[in-house]
């Protein structure tokens, strides 16, 4: 039988600026705790079904393909993730801001916020802007990141760069994370073509012998199917 948890079964345990941790009291003396970015009155365990459909991820993250003189090439940066303690292997992705989200309440598509939010990501993250010679569209509106543990989400978009004059030498000395705000902090970035893509999925680590998010395995798995194209 289906837990019945709803908003007086919220306990808030933990308020900060950037996390919040909350008690779902599901039955008497079961609790289940959510860590999350939401306030109380957004949790997503007490939406309704279609509250659910309509509702708009935390944050978006971007399969950044460049088609340049030698190829297609997957954009990944090497990106410090603080709980980690280290650089990980990572495409461009960022939190939503309440400008995406007032356009959608606005009117403006679920994918138009999102693309809005990737633009805005690509350009912070790499320095390359995508233009109306290039695609960007949305592969999936909103995936839970570890719904055992918290209520984040993720939608995922995919933008195809169109630089057919540059090698990928000339690219490299393109990119620049200069535009990132915030805490981020990156080490250079990473253009993997399909043969070194596959290899990396096989590994399942980096060139550092690092693992990685399960984020960078679904871009790298997206590359290497060929949908995209």
């Amino acid at each position: 039988m289906k837990p019945d948890i709803t908003k007086d079964c919220v306990k808030t345990l933990l308020d900060a600026k950037f996390i919040k941790v909350y008690d779902l009291q599901y039955a008497e003396g079961k609790h289940y705790f959510d860590a999350t970015r939401r306030n109380e009155d957004d949790l997503v365990a007490v939406k309704s079904d279609e509250e659910l459909k309509k509702m708009l991820p935390d944050a978006v993250t971007c399969a950044v393909i460049l088609l340049g003189k030698s190829g297609p090439r997957l954009l990944l940066s090497r990106e410090f993730r603080y709980p980690a303690g280290r650089f990980l292997l990572s495409p461009p992705a960022g939190l939503m801001d309440p400008e995406d989200k007032e356009g959608y309440e606005k009117g403006l598509s679920a994918d138009d916020a999102l693309i809005s939010t990737a633009k805005r990501e690509i350009w912070e993250e790499t320095g390359l802007k995508v233009s109306e010679n290039d695609r960007i569209f949305v592969l999936n509106q909103l995936l839970f990141s570890t719904p055992g543990m918290t209520d984040e989400s993720n939608g995922l978009v995919c933008a195809v760069i169109n630089l057919e004059d540059l090698s990928d030498e000339e690219i490299g000395q393109k990119l620049t994370s200069e535009g990132a705000v915030g805490s981020e902090v990156f080490d250079g970035f990473v253009l993997v073509d399909e043969d070194k893509a596959r290899e990396i999925i096989k590994a399942g680590r980096d060139s550092y012998d690092n693992f990685f998010s399960v984020y960078t395995w679904c871009v790298l798995m997206y590359f290497v199917s060929g949908m995209w194209k």
